[in-house]
């Protein structure tokens, strides 16, 4: 959920990594040195003061993060103004086009190999995440192109379960799985217009559990 105190959040870690103050960061974006001051996050009477679009479309500008990065700071940001700021971890971020090339995953579902774009993280247990970003229009409803999934290889999978399967073929595709057993698994799409699935355990190179979504 996108709240005043994750918003601000969000403004003062992006200062604080781009090694200035919340003033200087308005000075850099051409903004009013107290544009983003803590006195002028609620008003007189208590109320919430939302930064506007135009202040940050110009901070975004101004520190040359991209939008995806913005929006993973507010990801990041779901605690207090007052609160520390968490430990971070960058992961991967992989398109689904690479995901069905040869070479970029092991035969668990890792990305190997160096040079990835990334994303930040808040800091958790399970080191073997990643970001896949998602390309066409066969996940929708519940994914866009250009949405972030992330994905969990190692988290078990159970039926229900939203998952990202990459097929020995070279196909990757992101379902709801309905059942797995030791010879098979049933995927239900996403989308109505496209067909469930189902594939002998032999034809699939690996299933990874989705744990978010960028939406």
């Amino acid at each position: 959920m996108l709240t005043h105190e994750r918003v601000w959040a969000a403004i003062d870690t992006l200062a604080q990594r781009s090694e200035m103050t919340t003033s200087g960061l308005a000075r850099r974006a051409g903004l009013d040195p107290t544009t983003f001051n803590k006195s002028k996050r609620n008003s007189a009477d208590g109320r919430p003061r939302w930064p506007s679009t135009e202040s940050l479309s110009k901070i975004i500008e101004a520190t040359g993060i991209t939008l995806d990065g913005f929006t993973s700071l507010l990801m990041e940001n779901s605690y207090g103004l007052n609160d520390p700021l968490p430990n971070v971890q960058p992961v991967p971020l992989i398109g689904f086009a690479q995901a069905g090339v040869g070479g970029f995953f092991d035969d668990g579902g890792f990305p190997v190999g160096q040079g990835w774009d990334e994303v930040h993280l808040p800091s958790q247990d399970d080191d073997s995440v990643y970001a896949l970003e998602v390309s066409g229009e066969s996940m929708l409803p519940l994914y866009r192109d250009g949405d972030i999934i992330i994905v969990s290889p190692n988290s078990a999978v159970r039926r229900g379960d939203r998952v990202v399967v990459k097929s020995k073929e070279g196909e990757v595709m992101a379902k709801i799985l309905l059942r797995k057993t030791a010879k098979s698994i049933e995927l239900l799409s996403l989308n109505p217009e496209h067909d469930n699935r189902t594939f002998d355990v032999r034809e699939v190179e690996w299933i990874a559990r989705i744990i978010w979504a960028s939406q």
